[in-house]
């Protein structure tokens, strides 16, 4: 296996190619503050079994620049501009190396978001979302985390960004630095009832309409934020794709927590990546010629 640094649209990622001619190429859409190298582990391992993998970060994330400097750059920016320019990026190398190769992807949280839209490319074969759910502030289950979360998106956020142009997540507990459109958008959309569903100007439920393939759906029973409830009101949209679903326990797992970002850790590679990798093995054989 290697891996070769590049660049599209303004952001930068990884390529993760197996020792043989592979199968598939997949891009891994992260999280929000969720940087590219979270994903590494997950990356090895599809390569490892024949999958190609990119993994990248969005404008203003990581290594794709500040969010100081992106602090124009939302979240509805990373749906509808990074998500599709990455997309791209994999399939021109596909087309360049390896042609009809099956085009795959895994969408977590917000890059399921956008997977759920459309925004992966009808080309797709097929993907997965891992902890995408309908995001409002209000479903959160648990009171003192649905207050925090609530401080954070609409009072110590905003503040803190208009001070320092940026929004220090990381001092927050919520991951990475994010930029001032950012947090605003997630607050926003954090208190309509159906998130961005309820924002006309992002087509949500038109989008999700035209998406077709097989998707899987993973959730995770401990997740505070994507629920099981949560994840299938997300999944509901997807009314013409041929949906797959999973929650798994921490018992499944083989850990004492997985909440919302613990399926993309390496301590969960022998217990729950392979039914991943099948999945999308399954696919792949499915769609061959």
């Amino acid at each position: 296996m290697r891996n070769t640094a590049i660049e599209a649209g303004g952001m930068s990622g990884t390529l993760w190619e197996p020792d043989e001619e592979p199968a598939a190429v997949l891009v891994i859409h992260p999280a929000t503050a969720t940087p590219a190298g979270f994903y590494h582990g997950l990356a090895t391992y599809l390569a490892e079994n024949r999958i190609a993998v990119v993994t990248y970060d969005y404008r203003g994330t990581g290594r794709s620049g500040s969010p100081r400097d992106h602090r124009d750059v939302g979240m509805r920016d990373w749906i509808e501009q990074d998500v599709p320019a990455m997309t791209a990026w994999a399939a021109g190398w596909a087309a360049e190396r390896f042609p009809a190769l099956p085009q795959l992807a895994i969408g977590h949280s917000v890059g399921g978001h956008a997977l759920a839209l459309g925004h992966g490319g009808a080309g797709l074969t097929a993907f997965a979302l891992v902890a995408s759910h309908m995001a409002s502030i209000a479903a959160i289950e648990d009171r003192v985390e649905r207050l925090r979360v609530r401080l954070v998106l609409s009072v110590l956020g905003p503040a803190l960004a208009a001070v320092l142009g940026y929004v220090p997540a990381r001092r927050l507990g919520l991951g990475e630095d994010i930029s001032v459109a950012a947090i605003r958008q997630w607050s926003d959309w954090g208190h309509l009832p159906n998130y961005l569903f309820d924002d006309p100007a992002m087509q949500a439920a038109e989008r999700a309409a035209t998406v077709t393939q097989p998707v899987l759906v993973i959730g995770l029973s401990d997740d505070p934020w994507a629920t099981p409830q949560q994840v299938d009101r997300l999944a509901g949209r997807l009314v013409n794709a041929r949906l797959e679903r999973r929650t798994y326990t921490p018992a499944d797992a083989g850990v004492p927590r997985v909440g919302h970002h613990g399926f993309m850790r390496r301590t969960v590679r022998d217990t729950l990546w392979p039914d991943l990798l099948t999945w999308f093995q399954k696919q792949v054989a499915n769609a061959a010629p």
